[in-house]
């Protein structure tokens, strides 16, 4: 079961890679990505891994000439012939991927042919710690010149757990670390703290602070420019209902906490840190009870939505509308529907979250949109339109969402 789960794996790379790269016709990435996760009902960033894996171990077509191997021909070949799983194969490219610049292509190429040998023979874990071994060999001094560094830089935020706290890791390149050791150095003992009393902090979290002390300095300080219409600021929406209760609540025990606000970004904010954070500086506060005299109906007079409709729709819609879509709204792009080539008009009712992917499908009619009782409906045209409830979780359990001028 196995030798025949590998074998499969190898297929399915070599199709991955004709259906990203066709080799008689273009096509649309996005598209494609759309109908996989639909059909396959396999991650987005799942079916984008294996689109990079199979470039790599495919051969590659120049602009001219001749068909070009692949970047890792070794691996190629044994991925194909089925004798590899995928923890072999992270194990066989990651060991080449930490490999600096400096090291001559032959070397690079030796040590690939070595690690899919080791590959071939023990498990994954061994693998990877070989791989380490020969790195140390090809660059003794531990050398990297700044594009390697580049290479490897990235932070990764972790999805929130059911306590609201997020596992952060990554790698910081020398700039970033020298930032960073700058703020945490000023977070001492004793600084930076809510009140007078004694610092019982650890190290660790002296550091959490530090950062947390960073961001919000750069964000009040107003220079991180525009973000989609809006100063790059923390958006957070709630109801003046939960927003008065919970100013009740922080100075009466008595009175229960009510749920958390939701951040741009699709994350929970306990409302205790709402006010807080409210009463230290001018966010953009997004509390919606009624319109405004704001102007949200713009008709055919503006095509850019404004900053107050963007504001709407992460109160109405939180991410993306497509049904299956998480992009928060932080991520998405302003929709019309009708679409403004259609004669659509910029008005706050007519004007829906999409993901940019999603909305340039729309675009081009690959999907089709269309109001369904103040909610966006997407279709394929092979069925209805249907509604996202993945974003509102209160939808999803009720079974008949009310109508949204009732759910606010």
């Amino acid at each position: 079961m196995e030798a025949q789960e590998r074998t499969n794996r190898g297929l399915m790379y070599r199709f991955f890679g004709e259906i990203a790269d066709p080799p008689d016709e273009s096509g649309s990435t996005a598209a494609v990505r759309s109908a996989l996760w639909a059909r396959l009902r396999i991650t987005p960033n799942e079916i984008t891994r294996r689109f990079k894996l199979a470039a790599r171990i495919r051969p590659r077509r120049s602009l001219t000439g001749p068909p070009l191997p692949p970047e890792l021909p070794e691996l190629a070949g044994v991925v194909e012939a089925g004798a590899l799983g995928d923890d072999h194969i992270r194990a066989v490219c990651r060991a080449i991927d930490v490999l600096p610049a400096r090291v001559s292509p032959t070397d690079v190429t030796t040590a690939e042919r070595k690690l899919v040998e080791q590959a071939t023979r023990v498990d994954a874990g061994i693998v990877a710690k070989v791989g380490q071994r020969i790195a140390d060999y090809l660059n003794p001094d531990g050398l990297f010149s700044d594009d390697d560094r580049a290479r490897r830089r990235g932070v990764q935020l972790g999805p929130q757990g059911p306590d609201g706290m997020s596992r952060l890791t990554g790698l910081l390149d020398p700039q970033a670390r020298a930032y960073f050791e700058a703020i945490a150095a000023a977070v001492r003992p004793g600084r930076h703290q809510p009140d007078e009393a004694r610092d019982e902090r650890s190290p660790a979290q002296r550091c959490h602070d530090a950062l947390k002390l960073g961001l919000q300095t750069a964000i009040a300080s107003g220079g991180l420019g525009v973000h989609r219409g809006h100063p790059v600021t923390v958006v957070l929406t709630t109801t003046l209902a939960e927003l008065d209760q919970a100013s009740h609540a922080v100075i009466d025990a008595s009175t229960p906490m009510p749920a958390a606000a939701r951040t741009g970004g699709g994350s929970r904010l306990p409302m205790r840190d709402l006010i807080a954070m409210a009463a230290r500086a001018i966010h953009y506060l997004a509390v919606f009870d009624e319109h405004t005299e704001r102007p949200l109906y713009l008709g055919r007079q503006k095509r850019v939505a404004t900053a107050d409709q963007r504001l709407i729709c992460y109160a109405r819609d939180r991410g993306c509308t497509r049904p299956g879509c998480l992009e928060s709204g932080y991520r998405c792009e302003v929709h019309h529907a009708p679409d403004w080539a259609l004669g659509g008009s910029t008005d706050a009712d007519k004007l829906f979250f999409a993901c940019s992917a999603d909305h340039a499908m729309a675009s081009r009619g690959e999907l089709r949109t269309r109001v369904i009782d103040g909610r966006l409906g997407w279709t394929d045209g092979t069925g209805p339109p249907e509604i996202n409830h993945a974003h509102h979780p209160d939808e999803l359990l009720r079974g008949d969402p009310d109508p949204p001028e009732q759910a606010a």
